[in-house]
């Protein structure tokens, strides 16, 4: 499979174990299979898994990720620990105007607990923070999501306020809460 466009993959390495390669096709086999054999465990905290039927599924979001990845509108990353796709880490939104991006993330259920989403967190707040290009990281979650309530927490997030009602997840909606973190990079001090 070829990419319509030339543009420059990214990769960040976060230690010896841990990198985050950008979003492209290449990816599509072990993202495909890595979203099946957790799709239950997912879908208990979002709604899009249910969605993933076939690789052209994958494929479509993997394209249109692309684009968005390399024209700046958002950031999709491929988590790789030890060579092994086990997630995606994402800025599914950013707001130039507002120095402002909204954070996802979400991880095999056999890697949880390895401080993974922490490390791919600090690296990427870290990245965009120093570019001048977000000072506002926002992270939605559930509140029945402990662990990404915990993520938010133990990464220096405020907790902002809660949403009532703001998701339809599993057949109901749920109160979401509303995590931000500010970093001043060194051109807003300029």
């Amino acid at each position: 499979m070829t990419q319509t466009h030339s543009w420059q993959d990214e990769t960040l390495e976060i230690d010896a174990r841990l990198r985050l390669a950008s979003v492209n096709e290449n990816f599509l086999e072990p993202l495909y299979a890595l979203i099946i054999s957790n799709k239950a465990w997912l879908q208990q905290a979002m709604d899009w898994p249910q969605h993933v039927v076939d690789k052209e599924d994958t494929l479509k979001t993997l394209r249109g990720n692309y684009f968005l990845h390399h024209r700046n509108f958002s950031k999709m990353f491929m988590i790789l620990h030890d060579s092994v796709l086990v997630g995606v880490f994402s800025l599914n939104v950013i707001e130039h105007a507002n120095k402002a991006a909204y954070i996802g993330y979400w991880l095999a259920q056999a890697a949880q607990g390895q401080g993974i989403i922490s490390r791919a967190l600090q690296a990427v707040m870290q990245k965009y923070a120093q570019e001048g290009a977000v000072r506002r990281f926002v992270i939605r979650c559930i509140v029945a999501n402990e662990a990404s309530n915990r993520v938010a927490l133990r990464n220096g997030f405020s907790l902002e306020g809660r949403l009532k009602q703001a998701e339809f997840l599993n057949g109901r909606f749920h109160d979401q809460n509303i995590y931000a973190r500010i970093i001043d990079s060194e051109a807003d001090r300029a």
